[in-house]
């Protein structure tokens, strides 16, 4: 009996053991397949678009600057320079309400007197100087562009007057954003279905989105101040605006 048994084990063992190796082959080989199934049975493509819009809003800034022997005298003068300035201002086209005059920043002025040797020796009061900024945020863009370019009457009225180059916004840029998006979107999803046809395969469900970054620059300047984490520009009244995205759509 004991024999028989010892037979039927020895017989039965080599027979597990090949059923076991082929089971395994078999499960490796799904699973490979299926993993090629996954991995490949994808389609990519990146679409763009981009909008051609103008700036509604205007920046500009300037500051000019008093000097004096006493702070009183230096005080007195710079209030009547902003009294010019804002007379200046508010007669060509730009509201009251736009302009925005910032605090009074007092320096008192030095003579330094050196030895031979470059060391301190001493430093007399020669003064002081005052300087007070005006920033105007206006609509009105075509009266700042106007008096941004011309500031020679308000020169000749004594204000020493510098100002910087305006810079230009858009308000409804989120709409602009999202205008893009749409029509990047769209041509992504264009880019596929014309792939995939091509190829005789058929267009399943969305696996992945990303969105780049804007590119908001100059008009007319092409690509050459993208950067990696998008770009601003602001010394352009005519803008462009750029977007990217990508998609991912399964294949079936």
């Amino acid at each position: 009996m004991e024999q028989n048994n010892e037979k039927k084990l020895a017989f039965l063992t080599p027979l597990i053991i090949g059923v076991s190796m082929v089971a395994c082959c078999a499960i490796l080989v799904c699973g490979f397949l299926s993993y090629k199934r996954q991995a490949g049975h994808s389609i990519s493509a990146t679409g763009s678009a981009s909008v051609d819009f103008e700036s509604d809003l205007v920046v500009w800034r300037g500051y000019f600057t008093s000097e004096a022997m006493t702070s009183k005298a230096a005080y007195d003068k710079i209030k009547k320079e902003a009294a010019l300035v804002n007379d200046y201002l508010t007669s060509n086209g730009i509201a009251s309400e736009d302009i925005v005059f910032n605090s009074v920043d007092i320096t008192e002025e030095y003579d330094y007197y050196y030895d031979d040797y470059g060391n301190l020796i001493n430093k007399t009061l020669e003064g002081y100087r005052l300087e007070q900024g005006v920033v105007i945020t206006s609509e009105n863009l075509d009266a700042v562009e106007k008096i941004s370019r011309d500031i020679s009457s308000l020169l000749d009225s004594g204000v020493e007057f510098t100002s910087y180059s305006p810079e230009y916004y858009c308000t409804k840029l989120d709409d602009v954003k999202l205008e893009l998006i749409e029509k990047a979107t769209e041509n992504a999803r264009m880019r596929i279905k014309i792939i995939a046809s091509q190829s005789g395969a058929k267009v399943g469900k969305l696996i992945s989105s990303n969105l780049g970054v804007f590119q908001i620059t100059a008009a007319n300047t092409g690509t050459a101040n993208y950067s990696y984490d998008g770009y601003y520009d602001t010394s352009s009244r005519e803008k462009t605006a750029t977007i990217t995205v990508r998609l991912e759509y399964g294949l079936r």
